[in-house]
């Protein structure tokens, strides 16, 4: 049985040009298409796709909420969400919605497709266009206390208190600035823990740190 996607995105030209792409595919087939949240969710209902891609910013309704019904209303649907930048807090809020991941549009065609089958599929997939995504969670992690997650996730990466503290506040979107002003520390120190934190979680940026934490539930 083929795949079904569904494709939502404002944007009609690029709408039809990802659905040539991906029905370029034997195994995939795209059962709807909308142009803005609302029609997004109610498409999604009629036709139960297997995967749903959104573009983070539509009119009527944007992509996050959209993602949140969708994840309470066809549970079977794993989210994906289309952006143009690799940094967008949007995406942040749009995994605490309920969406698994995101691609970016500029995304090589068969990196694309192949990020696709493995959401489909349950399976982490590295890539320079999806936010890396810890899927296989300790056993009876979401039974943890919210210390026990934080303690068990430090001990995971090794991190210091003063790493764990920064990270929470990144997933929380402050910036660099924000952040110096409530842990009393320089910009320079912030700049400086990020580095370690970066390079402890194996991620290449603030979006995917953050999607990390998010994920985990410590962000």
């Amino acid at each position: 049985m083929a795949l079904k996607v569904l494709i939502a995105d404002d944007e009609r030209l690029f709408r039809q040009s990802l659905r040539k792409l991906i029905e370029s595919e034997k195994d995939i087939k795209v059962v709807a298409e909308a142009g803005d949240g609302q029609e997004a969710v109610l498409k999604a209902q009629e036709k139960e796709p297997d995967i749903a891609l959104l573009d983070v910013r539509m009119p009527k309704m944007d992509g996050i909420k959209a993602a949140k019904l969708i994840s309470s209303l066809v549970r079977k649907t794993k989210i994906l969400m289309l952006s143009i930048h690799d940094d967008d807090e949007k995406i942040i809020s749009a995994l605490r919605a309920g969406a698994t991941g995101y691609i970016l549009k500029d995304a090589d065609q068969k990196d694309f497709i192949e990020i696709i089958r493995h959401t489909h599929l349950g399976k982490a997939r590295s890539s320079p266009y999806l936010a890396h995504l810890t899927l296989n969670q300790t056993p009876g992690h979401d039974s943890l206390s919210e210390e026990e997650r934080k303690r068990h996730f430090s001990q995971k990466y090794s991190l210091t208190e003063q790493e764990l503290k920064i990270l929470h506040l990144l997933a929380e979107g402050l910036s660099n600035e924000e952040m110096s002003r409530l842990v009393n520390l320089s910009r320079e120190t912030i700049k400086m823990h990020l580095k370690a934190l970066f390079r402890k979680l194996q991620v290449k940026n603030r979006t995917e740190a953050a999607v990390l934490a998010v994920r985990e539930g410590t962000g």
